[in-house]
């Protein structure tokens, strides 16, 4: 493993929580957050046994808590047994809260539709009756490739009731990689749409399926279902392929749920790798519910008469936890969105807000930095035009937000009254474990602070010895915790190379690189891999970035490095202006603007030597930048990759022109 990493980014600003966030909130100070912490510390089995008797129904109790015989295959709360659908829908109808609102539905047209719990706990019990009419039962895998919706929310409840283990593929994924996740599960079920509905366009999923099929290897497929979304047309197998609404039809709106054991696996999440086949990632039931209910009480401060949104698509792990557990879990009301940030404009976000007096925003860095260009293009659009007035929390979600972006968010979206809570997470740790709270932590821009109570991070070298303060290293987490990767399905060497190197002395190796300020707070310095090696020294592209866009020309960027005779490696910057993009001479003269300012906020070393413009950055349908593409660009190769999952492909050859 390399040498430590050089932290070059300062920033002195700090933000306390204010006083109205900290009054009646779940944890309202730094005393009441460090007495959680020690009481972690000192009684490690004893503060996951109580809050998991506290937080969580269980049919059978456990009376182990944690089982490390066979580390690093942790087994938490082994011998219980309890259903996720239950503890999500059950407890709140039986509890009195039936009539409550769910889920506010916003379709792409602005079509509004709203469930409370007692109608979405009828609608999975029908599903479920559906399935188990099917022969679907516990131990069964299914796929469920499917637009945001409240079917989808409703699909992934009727699984878990069953004890059916899912793995949800994003919308936005070509055949290929859907033909992949369904061999590679042994899917025996696949629950599609006919389309799906983004920004004004309609995008097929079904001929997407059988495409899949196509490919081959999917024959222990035994259903397809398909909820009819637009009515559009799409081929037919009969005998293979229901209508969801079939499946509902006539079936009781009372289903029992299967108790399944605390390691049952819940859901299969794959990730894509720079290289190889994308890794499934599966989560075990009962902790992962545990910690994907406790973050949102803990880190939302979540509230009876909350009204929550957040942005993410069920595809991605934000989607499982933040969408279709941990809300639910909590009895909260939530937004779900079918449709794109910036459709019919882009003051779609701020208007949702006003209109459905949402409380507690979730999104990405990518997404408001984008909404930063939007506004300075078309300021009716800005976020100061709507009544934000509802909005107590803020919170970011993805990658490290740019400071400079943070105090947009603050200002603007919060009205300098909101606390951000910047949360650092993995699809692989199942929830948050480094992040501000809202009534206790004192914020700095672009940190995500402090890790929660019972998460042991730390910054260590590649021998797994703990850097000085400042020093830049890896991320690591010391100790296990209920809603951590339990496996990478099928592969568990892999799961232990990938995340257990023998080198860290056993640690979970998070793949990103960060360092500690005095006073303890975290910092994000990208992935492991975007490190970049300048004349030998070792820079994180998130300290670039945050320079970059902290210029008053800048909305974006994404830094990737590339071979160089003298230096090694040289820094190449891709940047979006809030304006046009620049061509000749104006473009030289900007490029020479941001390499003087990189200079002066960082040093001469972190010049970039090559600056792209673009008129937007390659991203997913889900606002991640693919800086692995970036990287082949950098270095003026031709993209051989499957650029499907894009969706702005053709910016590619937009940013292959360096100024």
């Amino acid at each position: 493993m390399p040498n430590a990493i050089e932290s070059v980014l300062v920033e002195n600003r700090v933000f306390p929580p204010p006083p109205a966030a900290s009054a009646g909130a779940a944890i309202g100070s730094m005393d009441a957050y460090k007495k959680l912490c020690l009481e972690a510390e000192q009684d490690f089995d004893g503060f996951w046994r109580r809050q998991a008797n506290e937080n969580l129904v269980w049919s059978k109790p456990f009376s182990q808590v944690l089982d490390e015989s066979n580390a690093p295959f942790y087994r938490w709360f082994g011998d219980g047994e309890l259903n996720v659908s239950a503890n999500c829908l059950d407890k709140h109808v039986q509890g009195g809260n039936a009539d409550k609102v769910a889920i506010i539905f916003e379709a792409d047209d602005g079509k509004v539709d709203k469930i409370t719990y007692r109608e979405l706990l009828g609608r999975v019990c029908q599903l479920a009756n559906g399935l188990k009419k099917l022969g679907y039962k516990k131990g069964d895998r299914a796929i469920i490739y499917m637009p945001m919706s409240i079917e989808a929310v409703v699909v992934m409840q009727a699984c878990v009731r069953l004890g059916v283990t899912h793995s949800v593929v994003f919308g936005g994924f070509s055949a290929k990689s859907l033909q992949e996740r369904i061999v590679d599960v042994g899917a025996t079920l696949v629950v599609t749409a006919d389309e799906q509905v983004r920004g004004g366009k309609t995008i097929p999923l079904k001929p997407a399926v059988e495409e899949a099929f196509a490919m081959g290897g999917c024959d222990a497929v035994r259903q397809v279902i398909v909820y009819r979304r637009t009515g559009g047309k799409t081929a037919w197998v009969e005998g293979r392929d229901l209508w969801l609404h079939d499946v509902v039809a006539g079936q009781s709106e009372q289903c029992d749920p299967v108790p399944v054991e605390a390691e049952h696996p819940l859901f299969i999440l794959y990730t894509s790798g720079s290289t190889g086949k994308p890794k499934g990632v599966q989560h075990a039931s009962a902790g992962y519910l545990l910690w994907s209910l406790l973050t949102v009480k803990w880190t939302f401060d979540a509230r009876p008469d909350d009204v929550y949104w957040c942005t993410a698509d069920v595809g991605w792990i934000t989607g499982h936890s933040y969408i279709a557990y941990g809300p639910l879990a909590a009895g909260l009301t939530q937004v779900v969105f079918e449709g794109v940030p910036t459709y019919p404009n882009a003051g779609r976000f701020w208007d949702m807000i006003a209109r459905h007096k949402v409380t507690t925003f979730y999104t990405a860095p990518t997404a408001i930095r984008s909404l930063i260009k939007a506004s300075a293009a078309a300021p009716d659009t800005a976020p100061d035009r709507y009544d934000l007035s509802s909005l107590r929390i803020l919170g970011s979600v993805g990658e490290p937000i740019n400071p400079e972006a943070w105090m947009w968010y603050h200002k603007t979206v919060g009205g300098e009254r909101c606390p951000i809570v910047d949360t650092w997470w993995q699809t692989e740790t199942g929830g948050h474990m480094i992040t501000p709270l809202p009534g206790a932590t004192p914020t700095k821009p672009g940190s995500c602070t402090l890790p929660l109570p019972g998460i042991a991070a730390a910054i260590v070298d590649e021998t797994g010895a703990d850097v000085d303060q400042g020093n830049g290293g890896f991320l690591v987490i010391k100790k296990p915790w209920p809603a951590m990767i339990r496996n990478i399905w099928g592969d568990p060497e892999r799961f232990k190379k990938s995340y257990f190197p023998p080198e860290l002395r056993g640690y979970y190796l998070a793949g990103d690189g960060a360092q500690r300020d005095a006073d303890g707070y975290f910092w994000i310095m990208g992935r492991i891999d975007d490190v970049l090696n300048v004349s030998g020294h070792r820079l994180g592209t998130m300290e670039v970035e945050s320079a970059l866009v902290s210029h008053p020309l800048v909305a974006e960027a994404a830094v990737v490095g590339r071979p160089d005779d003298t230096t090694g490696e040289a820094v190449v910057a891709f940047v979006v202006l809030k304006g046009a993009r620049p061509e000749g001479d104006e473009a030289a003269a900007v490029a020479k603007q941001l390499r003087d300012w990189v200079a002066k906020e960082i040093g001469p070393i972190a010049k970039p030597k090559d600056i792209r413009f673009g008129e937007n950055l390659p991203k997913t349908r889900s606002g991640k930048i693919m800086r692995r593409l970036l990287r082949v660009v950098a270095k003026g190769e031709e993209v051989t990759q499957d650029v499907s999952t894009l969706e702005n492909p053709q910016i590619l050859d937009q940013l292959s022109k360096s100024v």
